[in-house]
Parts: structure tokens; C-alpha cells; sequence
């Protein structure tokens, strides 16, 4: 198995601490906002971007697995 070299370590890192910084804001806004209610509209509005989203999202990367077999690229 190959060593790391320095540059990698460093964007390991980087990516470590970016992460860990995403970690502590999503905590910190959750806190933050525990007190509000969300109404039953928002909920299936949440529900609902959430599933088109992935729904987009993997039909995209479908099509982009189709196109690299198929050789359109």
C-alpha cells in the first residue's frame, strides 16, 4: 500500500475540517430552531422536494451511465 505524501495529508485535512465545520453549523441551526413548528404543508412540501430532488438526481446519473456505455461521449 502506497504512503501519503504531504499533499494529500494536507487536503485530507482540509476536507476533514470542512466537514467537521458542516457538522457543528447543522447542530448549531438545528438548536436554534428546535423551538419552531413546522405546519403539515411544510412537512409535505419538505417530503416532496426531497424525493424530486433524488428522484433528478439519480435520473441524471442514470442517463450519464447510459451515455458513457452507449459511447454518445
Amino acid at each position: 500500500m502506497k504512503r501519503m505524501g504531504v499533499g494529500e495529508l494536507g487536503l485530507l485535512a482540509v476536507l476533514v475540517f470542512i466537514c467537521l465545520a458542516a457538522l457543528v453549523w447543522a447542530v448549531s441551526v438545528w438548536n436554534v430552531t428546535s423551538s419552531i413548528e413546522m405546519s403539515v404543508h411544510g412537512w409535505i412540501a419538505l417530503g416532496l422536494g426531497t424525493f424530486f430532488s433524488l428522484l433528478i438526481g439519480c435520473g441524471l446519473m442514470a442517463l450519464m451511465f447510459y451515455s458513457s456505455r452507449s459511447g454518445h461521449d
